[in-house]
């Protein structure tokens, strides 16, 4: 008896039941994300349901006070200076992992995922005893140096995926054509990794921007950052404001993550048309 190509009662059942089910967890995933944004435009100094009224009163406060604008200077600051070591340092060592003779490879790769794996506050911790030893605790050049091992393997996992397609043979070309190494690199390499680089490099700015438990160990009253201001308000007084500044928070997050997701797309095509 032939197989009918229209799916029976049974299986639409089954169908429709998998899609609600879906839908169900991702509500329950992203609803208590999505609860600061209603209470952001609250008119009252309270957090509650319903809503006094609509206002943008504690969005002014965080763009208009001293403390939260310099809070808000300090995580694009750090994050800033961490992405562009991030991005650099990870480059070149997904660069150099990407080479079949790399010595030790099945070793490093490990070790340099390892900030993904081992828990945030072990890491504070030790950095910060280790920056306190040699004058690099409170410091920005010490939470930058920080933020940059956070960060950097997100840029190593973007960067390897794009050159997972790349031709090395390229470069052997440009090798016997008389171009430098660098040369090579600049005209021939980056220009095919590019997407795979700056979807790493967007990466990195979100770890960065949004870490807080490193901060709280190693800056100062004068280096806090905006999630760092945000969990001492959460401390020391329920304001609206934190809700507002989260609402901020979230959609630069939101727009970045897009933006590596669309990069990331770009360098899989990519890679496709090199495999081609």
């Amino acid at each position: 008896m032939p197989l009918s190509p229209y799916p029976t009662n049974a299986e639409r059942i089954r169908v429709a039941a998998l899609w609600f089910w879906c839908v169900l967890v991702l509500i329950f995933l992203v609803v208590p994300i999505f609860v600061p944004v209603p209470l952001s435009f609250n008119s009252g100094s309270f957090f509650t349901f319903p809503l006094a009224g609509l206002s943008t009163r504690w969005y002014e406060v965080v763009l208009g006070t001293p403390r939260w604008r310099a809070a808000i200077g300090n995580s694009l600051l750090i994050g800033l200076g961490a992405t562009v070591l991030a991005t650099f340092l990870g480059t070149l060592t997904a660069i150099g992992l990407s080479d079949p003779k790399f010595p030790a490879r099945r070793f490093v790769v490990p070790l340099l995922i390892s900030p993904l794996i081992v828990p945030v506050v072990v890491t504070a911790v030790g950095t910060y005893l280790f920056y306190a030893r040699i004058g690099l605790a409170n410091t920005y050049v010490g939470i930058i140096l920080a933020h940059t091992v956070l960060a950097s393997p997100f840029v190593v996992v973007t960067v390897g995926a794009s050159l997972s397609g790349f031709d090395r043979n390229l470069m052997r070309a440009t090798s016997i054509l008389g171009a430098k190494p660098l040369t090579g690199f600049l005209r021939v390499m980056l220009p095919l990794i590019l997407p795979g680089v700056l979807s790493g490099a967007a990466f990195a700015f979100v770890t960065s921007f949004d870490e807080v438990v490193v901060a709280q160990f190693l800056a100062n009253a004068q280096q806090r950052t905006l999630p760092l201001e945000m969990f001492t308000g959460l401390r020391e007084q329920l304001s609206p404001a934190i809700t507002a500044a989260a609402t901020l928070m979230m959609g630069l997050s939101i727009l970045l993550l897009i933006v590596a997701n669309l990069l990331a797309r770009r360098s899989r095509q990519n890679a496709g048309a090199l495999a081609e």
